[in-house]
């Protein structure tokens, strides 16, 4: 049976519940003198895999319980992880993640983003932390420079004190200083300020992400509810997009946390494909069997309706922000690895796209084979 020497953490993994140790753990633990905490039977590999047996494994994933967070989870707990999730929301909101582990394994806690001994406290029997936290727009109490910039620093600087060796940060694959966004300006000044508190910090970089709860393909097919016309900068012709598929992007992080060279290393998550967004808006409307009417708005025109809608007091539709971002082009990065150096194969959007756009058909259309709908065109700039 392997066994795991944890290293650099004064406190034990997790909290005692049998007093009993085999002899290799116990004489792991007396023949090495870097080991300064007890081995808790939790974090030993054990088993043939799956949700009952035991990766070793033991993860605080902070913003669980977005759209990304789920997937992650349900990761997770399939190769028998323990996972803590720490949350702001009602408890009743999310039982949906109980049922991805094993019994006892999903762990929820009540969480405080701007009280470090809350952080702490989440952090204690962890030997992974996994951050996620995001939001797309902005409120009175959490700006983008607190989502993005000062938790996930609290965070980093907390795993680095804890003597957490693995820690995963979601930047997003256009943060840039000089980005018309200020969701993509936070970003990339979160990434550098995460990168400097936990140097061996594993950054992900992911495009836009596409899945059945997401807000990029939803967004557009929605839009059939404003007029039955889509409204493009520029239709949408100067704007190219690589999205790729969530669950490319849970894998990615599984794999790297797994994977002992990915530290230090930054991950740029892309799909196998580029289209134009006009193209890609076509192919969404095509496979919901919709008509497609795209008509150009112009900038300031977009972001004064944009504005409307953001100023309610619930989830806004759409932002002046969300507009910048949709319509900025996937940047390029050949020096970083991504997917395929963590062993996965991209999906398609042609692949995955009816799982997500089925529910925006009529009835008569439900069950319409999706061999009718031609594929989106590809660029190579």
């Amino acid at each position: 049976m392997a066994t795991v020497a944890l290293v650099s953490r004064p406190a034990s993994v997790l909290p005692k519940i049998s007093s009993s140790c085999s002899p290799a753990v116990l004489s792991a633990a007396c023949v090495t003198k870097v080991q300064q905490r007890k081995l808790h039977h939790a974090v030993v590999p054990k088993g043939k895999g799956g949700r009952s047996s035991s990766s070793g494994i033991a993860a605080t994933v902070f913003g669980a319980t977005g759209f990304l967070g789920r997937y992650v989870v349900n990761r997770l707990g399939r190769i028998g992880s323990q996972v803590v999730i720490p949350h702001r929301c009602d408890q009743y909101d999310v039982m949906y993640l109980r049922p991805m582990g094993d019994l006892g394994q999903i762990i929820f806690m009540d969480w405080d983003a701007r009280n470090k001994d809350s952080i702490k406290r989440a952090l204690d029997n962890s030997n992974v932390v996994i951050n996620l936290v995001g939001r797309e727009w902005e409120t009175s109490n959490y700006l983008f420079d607190d989502v993005f910039v000062t938790i996930p620093q609290q965070i980093a600087k907390a795993a680095r004190e804890a003597g957490i060796t693995k820690f995963v940060h979601m930047s997003h694959l256009n943060a840039d200083i000089r980005s018309q966004s200020k969701y993509l300006r936070n970003k990339a000044v979160g990434e550098a300020a995460v990168r400097d508190e936990f140097p061996d910090a594993i950054i992900m970089k992911p495009s836009e992400m596409f899945g059945r709860e997401d807000r990029f393909f939803n967004y557009y097919a929605n839009m059939r509810w404003f007029g039955n016309a889509t409204p493009l900068i520029s239709m949408g012709k100067k704007t190219v997009k690589q999205p790729v598929h969530v669950v490319d992007v849970a894998k990615a992080i599984i794999s790297a946390v797994r994977d002992p060279d990915a530290n230090g290393k930054t991950y740029a998550l892309v799909g196998p494909n580029r289209y134009l967004l006009h193209d890609l808006v076509e192919y969404i409307y095509a496979v919901a069997h919709r008509p497609f009417v795209p008509y150009p708005l112009p900038r300031p025109l977009y972001h004064l309706a944009a504005k409307f809608f953001a100023m309610s007091p619930f989830e806004p539709w759409t932002t002046a922000d969300k507009v910048e971002r949709f319509h900025a082009t996937d940047m390029k990065y050949p020096g970083l690895p991504g997917l395929e150096d963590l062993g996965i194969t991209p999906s398609t959007v042609e692949q995955k796209a009816i799982e997500i756009l089925r529910r925006h058909r009529r009835f008569r259309y439900l069950e319409a084979d999706l061999d009718e709908t031609r594929p989106a065109k590809t660029v190579n700039y």
